[in-house]
């Protein structure tokens, strides 16, 4: 239980280190920001198009008579925006670490020079981090999608489904969240992702002590945005901790020198 509270206290240690480093803590909010606008023109677009879609998407309800046409085709109208604003906050993460790779890059690359030791190096060029960023993520949502069906299914259990399962559906949440942010410190390190699931579910705790508050903090978009630099700070603190400090790169060897067998040979 102990690793509970761990996790918990890199999500502090990642907010007041963005707090000590001011600069880079604005530097961090910009891919959030840039994300949320997109984010809030899609919901608007589609709280304003939500109506004519349903209706394009009903046409056998032409002839229904009123209330309840209008009826049906209002809570589809409503079910279709709460599930727009449910990709929208299960995603919001993926795609602001997307949008932001090279700031979050920087960012932890900074981290891992304040905490001492060699910083890695990807080594690869932005395009290459970008897609195998990008594949990670689908691959991650695709996990989550399963995850939701099955505990979608087992929440229509009477007493289980209102109790036991969302918590169940918090944990599995928060887990994936932690992977998606050490994700940008362990990738540097040559972690692949089944690497990364099997480091994170060796320290289940601490993973889940570190990704269910923030999964709880950001279901409000708006405080991702600025919780967002310091999650990142801390997903690399705790990444540290999980594949350990960065070593250094061992230096090259004495060139070869003709006429010398070995260590001080005359």
């Amino acid at each position: 239980m102990r690793d509970l509270g761990v996790g918990f206290g890199y999500v502090m240690k990642g907010q007041r280190w963005v707090g000590r480093h001011g600069r880079w803590f604005g530097f961090g909010l910009l891919p959030g920001l840039v994300t949320l606008v997109l984010y809030a023109g899609a919901l608007t677009g589609l709280a304003y198009g939500a109506d004519d879609l349903t209706a394009w998407a009903t046409p056998f309800a032409d002839d229904w008579t009123s209330p309840w046409q209008g009826a049906f085709r209002g809570f589809l109208t409503a079910l279709l925006f709460v599930f727009g604003l449910f990709l929208a906050v299960i995603t919001f993460t993926a795609v602001t670490l997307l949008v932001g790779q090279p700031f979050y890059e920087s960012l932890s690359e900074q981290v891992d020079r304040t905490e001492g030791g060699e910083v890695p190096e990807s080594g690869l060029p932005l395009w290459r981090e970008l897609w195998i960023s990008a594949r990670d993520s689908l691959r991650v949502l695709a996990r989550v999608a399963l995850y939701g069906v099955a505990l979608f299914a087992l929440g229509f259990i009477p007493v289980i489904g209102q109790t036991v399962v969302p918590v169940i559906g918090f944990c599995v949440s928060g887990f994936f969240l932690a992977e998606e942010l050490t994700a940008v410190a362990l990738q540097r390190r040559g972690v692949e992702l089944r690497e990364r699931l099997a480091l994170l579910r060796g320290r289940r705790l601490l993973t889940l002590g570190f990704g269910v508050p923030l999964t709880l903090a950001f279901l409000v978009p708006f405080v991702a945005v600025f919780l967002m630099p310091g999650a990142v700070a801390g997903a690399t603190l705790m990444a540290r901790d999980l594949a350990g400090p960065p070593q250094p790169r061992p230096r090259d060897p004495a060139p070869y020198t003709l006429g010398k067998t070995g260590p001080g040979a005359a």
